[in-house]
């Protein structure tokens, strides 16, 4: 199951001076998306309180956006296969930050939903367009580094939500944090072709018909679906309600909750470095590249069974503490899983086959956001954190029962 093009970027004079430079600013996006994103998750308390809203009904703005993303992505990932990296990024950066700047400006539950559903179908673009580069522009045993290094700006975005969304709410109103949040996203496209243009690209051939088919119909894809879309659980629950864990359980306010809420993405970082490195580590010891990233995940998900213990913590400290471990063993668990499909399929089908995982996210995440919050509104907390701690594991299985790592 070697990359039929694995060659490609070592091909490209450009890519050994600049790859690496290229990918940090690219990387940028991804910061900007999450911090886009999860800038909702922290001002969750305010929001629910000025709408009126139930934990159940911010489930189902969760899932208006899961549902948006999942469906748009495999499109997105067709998009940026076909009319090149530069290009698609561009489009979906700037109308991602355009719905961040409009949510600023809503009056209501239909509002905010509405501003969901167009933020998911054009963030679906951000993941696969990263595959795009990563496969882009780096050799096949850095592909994990890369995918950490993306890992850490959607980390980065994560960690700075909290404290610039509550900051900017506390001194400018809640709105001002969503408007400033997309500016950011319009401001970073013309660095971002700046950059391209000065390093150049590497050459890539365009996605054709019989290729996505062909793709699509191998029984490996599907078991990196059903395996990305267990493994993202734990991921789903603490990107979207650590802080309502944090208030509702250990009866912090918003502006208490900023103290911890910032700790778990860090960790994320941390993972996603770890286990990038494990698997680069592996794979220059001889280990084929599939067979390195399900190491590292299996590794990852003995850690996250860890997770069932969070409700038990006495302190915010203490929970703050059991979400970064689980946080860590997701990260280090996703940059491996999306790094797959990059060695399984190839560059012609990078994005496209990156942005199916991205809907296989989507997708769980608008079946569990809903009952997440109903259980959240019954304090059933333990049954979530369970759920999490085991859903990696069942991943491992998934993968290898199916023979798709072996």
């Amino acid at each position: 199951m070697s990359d039929p093009e694995s060659d490609l970027p070592a091909a490209w004079p450009g890519a050994a001076r600049f790859r690496w430079l290229v990918l940090a600013v690219f990387v940028l996006s991804s910061a900007i998306n999450y911090l886009d994103r999860q800038a909702l998750a922290a001002l969750a308390p305010v929001l629910e309180a000025e709408f009126h809203l139930s934990r159940a009904q911010f489930g189902w703005i969760l899932g208006a956006f899961s549902a948006a993303y999942a469906a748009a992505a495999p499109l997105a990932g067709m998009l940026i296969d076909r009319i090149g990296l530069n290009a698609a990024i561009s489009l979906v950066v700037g109308v991602w930050s355009c719905a961040g700047i409009a949510t600023g400006f809503t009056r209501g539950l239909h509002g905010l939903v509405g501003c969901r559903v167009v933020l998911g179908a054009a963030e679906a673009g951000g993941i696969p367009a990263a595959g795009k580069a990563i496969h882009q522009y780096l050799q096949p045993a850095e592909r994990a580094l890369g995918n950490a290094v993306n890992q850490a700006g959607v980390s980065l975005g994560a960690i700075l939500a909290p404290p610039l969304a509550t900051w900017i709410a506390v001194t400018r109103g809640w709105r001002s944090a969503f408007v400033v949040t997309g500016v950011l996203g319009l401001l970073w496209i013309p660095l971002w072709n700046f950059a391209a243009r000065r390093a150049g690209a590497a050459p890539a051939r365009k996605l054709d018909v019989r290729s996505g088919a062909r793709m699509l119909a191998d029984r490996r894809l599907w078991a990196f679906v059903a395996a990305n879309a267990l493994s993202m659980v734990g991921y789903s629950l603490w990107t979207n309600w650590t802080t309502q864990y944090l208030v509702d359980e250990h009866r912090l306010t918003l502006q208490g909750s900023v103290r911890y809420a910032w700790i778990p993405p860090v960790f994320a970082m941390a993972g996603g470095f770890a286990g990038g490195w494990l698997s680069h580590r592996f794979i220059r010891r001889g280990a084929p590249p599939i067979a390195a990233r399900f190491r590292v995940c299996l590794a990852a998900a003995a850690v996250s069974l860890l997770t069932i213990a969070i409700p038990a913590a006495a302190t915010p400290a203490w929970a703050s503490a059991g979400i970064s471990l689980s946080i860590f063993a997701v990260a280090a668990f996703s940059v491996n899983m999306y790094s797959l499909p990059l060695d399984a399929f190839g560059n012609t089908r990078a994005a496209f086959a990156v942005s199916i995982l991205v809907a296989s996210y989507g997708v769980i995440q608008f079946v569990i956001s809903p009952a997440f919050g109903k259980l959240m509104d019954l304090h059933r907390w333990s049954s979530l954190t369970t759920t999490a701690a085991l859903t990696p594991l069942a991943a491992c299985a998934v993968l290898w029962y199916t023979r798709s790592v072996r």
